[in-house]
């Protein structure tokens, strides 16, 4: 038994040897033996684990390192097992910044973009929360926090280059992300709907492009691929008595105004309604006539309609979770012309996000 000992450490000293000389074929050929004699022993896993690190099998190296670092209480190991662990993230990193500036050398992958997460159910969390954590750099805590469980959100924005590289991770990852190019968004066309004046068999809407122009457009239903709804807040600045009973001046939403998109990808367009917008009283009949009509009833009725026409069509409704995610991002809703004229006191940046919202929806119906 001594004499095996004796035999394991003069041939773990010359492993040693052999690495601080670059020879790793020697080393490889010393530790196969070893692992047949002493497999469990903690100095021959460890070399082991340094083997696969110096030839490239990063993943079974860090398996190797956290496993002697989770059993072993020898001082030498574990802190030859965290200095490895120490390498294989610089590596890691070195390759990313690599591939990152590899992914941005053409000037299309420098156009800014977004990368979009898209809902994870809570039972697959506790799975995909370790894989985002590592593709990310990030602990396993903050990234189960940030995968979405109801609707989409805004993780990250930047060249669409380095975006599609994070992306296409996450994606083999399993976790359901998609990424977009604010230029493309920038290419719909927007067409504010003021009424329709026919609906049967095709509709027409009588509106205005982009310039403030009026006109008509006719388009078959079957030309509608998605559907996006939500409302935008209308605020105004107020005088309240705070606990000191001082005056103060406070922003308060005073009232949200519905918004309905119609998605026609093969012409690039998109036809907009607004409640306070549409002019029940022109074009055809979609609601009752009365003088009692809320524009509350008006605006259901007129939803009710669009939903019989087109119920078999998608509806994205999950705008005003988004809409939390992006909110603080003013640089990236800079870029992004709202195409929504309400009258606002001051700049809001739930224009910008809801166009944001209604254009990625866009695409994803497109693609």
């Amino acid at each position: 038994m001594y004499k095996l000992e004796v035999e394991n450490l003069y041939m773990i000293e010359q492993v040693a040897v052999a690495f601080q000389e670059k020879d790793y074929k020697k080393a490889a050929k010393l530790l196969k033996q070893l692992s047949k004699k002493s497999p469990k022993d903690p100095w021959v896993q460890f070399y082991i684990g340094r083997l696969y690190e110096v030839s490239g099998k990063l993943q079974e190296a860090e398996k190797v390192y956290r496993r002697l670092l989770q059993d072993i209480t020898n001082a030498k190991i574990v802190t030859q097992a965290r200095q490895g662990l120490q390498r294989l993230s610089e590596i890691e990193q070195e390759e990313r910044i690599r591939a990152i500036a590899q992914a941005t050398v053409h000037p299309d992958d420098a156009q800014p973009g977004v990368l979009i997460l898209e809902p994870v159910s809570n039972e697959l969390k506790t799975q995909a929360a370790p894989k985002f954590a590592q593709i990310m750099q990030l602990d396993s805590y903050s990234a189960r926090l940030l995968l979405p469980s109801r609707g989409w959100r805004l993780y990250r924005s930047g060249a669409i280059g380095e975006l599609k590289f994070y992306g296409e991770q996450l994606k083999n990852a399993g976790i359901p992300c998609f990424w977009a190019k604010l230029t493309d968004i920038a290419k719909i066309q927007v067409f504010h709907v003021e009424y329709f004046t026919e609906s049967t068999p095709t509709a027409t809407v009588i509106c205005r492009n982009q310039a403030h122009q009026l006109g008509s457009l006719s388009f078959d239903w079957q030309e509608v691929k998605g559907r996006v709804q939500g409302i935008l807040p209308i605020f105004e600045e107020v005088v309240d008595v705070n606990a000191r009973r001082q005056l103060e001046r406070k922003t308060q939403t005073q009232d949200y105004f519905q918004f309905y998109d119609l998605h026609l990808p093969k012409r690039r367009c998109i036809l907009r309604l607004y409640d306070h917008g549409y002019k029940f009283q022109q074009g055809i009949k979609i609601t009752s006539q009365s003088s009692q009509n809320t524009i509350r009833i008006n605006w259901n009725n007129l939803v009710g309609f669009l939903d019989q026409k087109l119920f078999q069509i998608k509806i994205w409704s999950d705008f005003t979770p988004f809409a939390e995610t992006v909110l603080d991002q003013t640089e990236l809703l800079n870029h992004i012309q709202s195409h929504i004229h309400l009258f606002r006191q001051e700049k809001t940046n739930w224009d910008s996000a809801f166009q944001l919202y209604s254009g990625l929806a866009f695409l994803c119906a497109k693609a």
